[in-house]
């Protein structure tokens, strides 16, 4: 492997195992309403801004990242990492003066709007160099890319709950301010090390100055619309289970290991993002990788629906493992989608702007950000009433948690239809590529010459 090659993975890494942490969110979003004193409810919403902006970013920021992938990952450090410190400030502001509005506004901005364009700039900026220097394994090569955007959780996550016990009083915003710094000396190294392949051209042929809908329409426009309806269901869906992930697993009993679960589906996330990218590279057409995950999430989701594995699950072994193995193809799933994305969009389109239609295909996750943790909390509130259940501490003592297990098991009914909508959509709407075709044809001759 070129080291120069090695470089632009250790690259991707450090841009993404930073950015990717804004998925550790539910770690620290209790502490800050607390500090702040507001519900955890109202500061949520920083999250979902947060996954907004980034999409949306992406989408009007794709031909910066086209055109200057140093500008652009730059930008990616400095917004950033000026977001979280942003955030830090806003939060020790808050704890000043609790309850005054100004405070739960600077989080939105500086966590949602501020932080979104870093994250939105950064998740773009090594995806289409790292294709470019792996083009016969591009799946792979993004697969390395998005990795550390899924395994930033597993990594950070306890690194996070430490700092917040260690650092004492104010220890939410310290925390801030301490990671501000890190992830961005962690982003500057990877903008340094961000570099095209010497002397790189466009595997595919297009038109001067041709434009990104240009090529969009070189095929029929359901086709992309297809791509991009079957990623946003498939974000929909796994944020859905991924936020309600936390309770399900103390409602089948497991209370005192929703850390270690955690970090497992966090694995599990990376995997997908890694193994089902890698796989797509030996398919003649990568869509066959979305009919794979939606017919796995379909089948899990419809066995722990049959079962009522949720609201029976406590105690029962066959259960728990059932909702476990769902959450752990859940997430393996979403991650996967996000990988083979844009190499999907590649075959479909060519090199010549992926990062642009990647960009736009990525508002998808914008608007998933806005509707899956909120349609599936609710379905929680609306469905169902909570119920409280033993939890056993590490020391012994018993305390009571409320969940609701009617409200969970009833948001399984709106994935399992959303899945089966996406593998529609994926059997309809979405072209087999041209390599597919060609292939088929060589098949089909060489069946026509063998009976001749």
């Amino acid at each position: 492997m070129d080291p120069c090659g090695d470089s632009c993975i250790a690259s991707a890494l450090l841009l993404h195992c930073s950015i990717g942490t804004v998925y550790c969110w539910s770690i620290f979003s209790q502490e800050i309403a607390d500090y702040i004193g507001f519900s955890k409810g109202a500061t949520e919403w920083a999250f979902s801004f947060a996954i907004f902006f980034l999409g949306m970013s992406a989408a009007f920021l794709g031909n910066v990242v086209e055109k200057d992938i140093h500008k652009s990952s730059l930008i990616a450090a400095i917004f950033f990492a000026a977001g979280m410190a942003g955030t830090g400030y806003f939060i020790y502001y808050g704890g000043a003066h609790r309850g005054n509005l100004l405070a739960l506004i600077g989080i939105y901005v500086c966590y949602g709007f501020i932080m979104g364009i870093g994250l939105g700039t950064g998740y773009l900026s090594p995806v289409k160099t790292l294709m470019l220097w792996f083009e016969d394994r591009k799946g792979l090569a993004t697969g390395l890319a998005v990795a550390g955007f899924g395994a930033a959780k597993a990594i950070a996550s306890p690194i996070m709950q430490a700092m917040l016990d260690g650092l004492g009083e104010g220890g939410i915003y310290k925390m801030f301010w301490i990671l501000a710094g890190v992830y961005f000396v962690m982003m500057f190294v990877g903008h340094l090390l961000l570099k095209k392949p010497d002397g790189w051209h466009e595997p595919q042929k297009k038109e001067e100055g041709q434009s990104m809908w240009a090529v969009i329409k070189t095929k029929p426009i359901t086709n992309y619309i297809g791509i991009w309806l079957m990623f946003y269901i498939n974000i929909t869906c796994g944020l859905a289970l991924i936020s309600q992930e936390k309770m399900i697993v103390k409602c089948i009993g497991l209370a005192s290991f929703v850390g270690i679960i955690s970090t497992i589906s966090a694995i599990f996330n990376a995997g997908g993002r890694l193994g089902f990218s890698a796989w797509a590279d030996k398919m003649k057409d990568r869509n066959t990788i979305y009919k794979l995950i939606f017919i796995l999430s379909i089948a899990f989701t419809g066995i722990v629906i049959l079962t009522s594995g949720i609201k029976n699950g406590n105690g029962n072994i066959l259960l728990t493992v059932l909702v476990l193995g769902l959450i752990f193809v859940v997430n393996a799933g979403y991650g996967g989608g996000f990988s083979n994305v844009p190499t999907l969009l590649s075959d479909h389109y060519g090199m010549g702007n992926i990062s642009a239609i990647h960009g736009l295909t990525l508002s998808a996750w914008a608007f998933a950000g806005l509707t899956g943790n909120q349609m599936a909390n609710w379905i929680v509130n609306k469905f169902g009433q909570p119920i409280e259940i033993e939890h056993a501490l590490s020391d012994g003592t018993i305390e009571m948690v409320a969940v609701n297990p009617t409200g969970y098991q009833t948001v399984l009914f709106a994935t399992i239809a959303l899945y089966i909508i996406a593998l529609l959509i994926c059997l309809i709407m979405v072209r087999p590529t041209d390599k597919a075709i060609a292939a088929k044809q060589a098949k089909k001759e060489a069946k026509a010459a063998g009976k001749a």
